[in-house]
């Protein structure tokens, strides 16, 4: 009988004060039809929220979806979190609002990818795929 598959878990959040949540329930939608487990977190979530459920739930992805312009800080404080928690080998991506010139310095910290308006669903099922390791 051939070995079943883990399946990958990602846990989708909403970190700050940013009410807007279509994007990302739209995104833990298809990643949940592209068979992946998916929890999500809801709105107004801390980086100590955010962290804290990843841990609980043992996710292998968080992602994370910001459009009022916070994303400089709640991704940078999320990547010290998962550091100090021991849980750095969480693939943490981000998406949203997110001028091109601030994506370099997210990466910088640790976010893998940054999705913005417009990307195919397809594109971050793949990316996640590739790059969570097994």
């Amino acid at each position: 009988m051939p070995v079943a598959k883990k399946k990958i878990r990602v846990l989708g959040a909403k970190p700050g004060l940013d009410g807007h949540d279509r994007g990302i329930k739209v995104i833990c939608c298809a990643l949940r039809d592209a068979g992946m487990e998916v929890i999500y977190t809801g709105l107004r979530q801390t980086p100590e929220q955010i962290v804290q459920a990843a841990i609980q739930e043992g996710v292998d992805v968080i992602a994370m979806s910001v459009l009022s312009g916070a994303h400089d800080y709640l991704f940078p404080k999320v990547m010290e979190l998962l550091k100090k928690a021991g849980a750095s080998d969480i693939l943490v991506i981000g998406g949203g609002i997110i001028p091109e010139e601030d994506v370099p310095s997210l990466k910088d910290v640790g976010i893998q990818a940054v999705f913005g308006p417009g990307t195919p669903t397809m594109d971050i099922v793949r990316f996640i795929e590739e790059n969570v390791s097994q």
